[in-house]
């Protein structure tokens, strides 16, 4: 099977994941910090159709590349090991943007797609702490920081799919033990006036008074420590699309030159 270099269009995919992830988890924050959980909900049905053409169209390269193991051996080159260290991880790349549309896309859970990144950027951490230390590109260095950049997005995306679901869970605005509501008053009757009707009725005399307590009523606001964590995984996602971006132009002069 013939090789076909495709590595650039493969960086450039990566760009644009971490453009959109990016853009779903801030337009998710946006929502969550107003209280409003369709909005939530429409935020990541929205980013669906486009994180799963991407995941998609990234499987499919990842399973092309990983049925065409080993790539026909270039003279100067090892391209048979980076087929394991490039298509490895894209696969699980791919897969992971799939299963989220989906989870997106019909409302589950998002832990457990949370979970599965974690996983997947520990893997691709090892991948590239490997990379790094055998050698395997020109710019080794380069390589691992947006391997590990990468890695941070899959791993960080854990919390941030917990406390998302935890908001959605409650949709009554106590999700981080804040209420939300309009001033109200409820009625307790006091003991002594719950058992009037035992009593004597003594003309002249009123009856036990029904205490009234309100509601306690506060703004809803999202805890310091969710705009926080908001903004960390919004500055991983922008290094790993700032990598990936280096990484496309380190790259695309030498490979439109001498494509092999």
């Amino acid at each position: 099977m013939a090789f076909i270099d495709f590595l650039a269009f493969q960086e450039a995919l990566l760009l644009i994941a971490t453009a959109i992830v990016g853009f779903v988890a801030l337009s998710v924050y946006w929502a969550m910090r107003h209280n409003d959980g369709a909005g939530v909900k429409n935020a990541l049905k929205a980013g669906a159709v486009p994180i799963g053409a991407l995941g998609v169209i990234a499987t499919v390269l990842g399973v092309w590349a990983e049925e065409t193991w080993p790539f026909p051996a270039i003279p100067g080159t090892n391209m048979a090991s980076y087929n394991i260290f490039f298509t490895d991880v894209y696969l699980l790349f791919g897969l992971t943007l799939v299963i989220l549309a989906i989870t997106m896309a019909f409302h589950l859970k998002l832990v457990y797609v949370g979970l599965f990144a974690f996983v997947a950027g520990a893997i691709t951490a090892g991948y590239g702490w490997n990379g790094y230390i055998l050698n395997m590109t020109k710019d080794p260095l380069e390589t691992f920081l947006m391997y590990l950049a990468f890695a941070g997005v899959g791993i960080f995306s854990l919390p941030a799919t917990v406390m998302t679901d935890h908001f959605l869970a409650h949709p009554d605005g106590t999700a981080f033990a804040f209420s939300l509501g309009t001033p109200a008053a409820r009625s307790r009757p006091s003991i002594q006036g719950a058992s009037r009707a035992v009593q004597p009725i003594v003309p002249g005399v009123s009856p036990e008074k029904v205490e009234v307590t309100p509601n306690v009523a506060t703004k809803f606001h999202l805890p310091k420590y969710v705009t926080a964590y908001t903004m960390f995984f919004l500055a991983v996602v922008g290094i790993a699309g700032y990598a990936a971006f280096a990484y496309i132009l380190a790259t695309l002069p030498g490979h439109l030159i001498s494509a092999p």
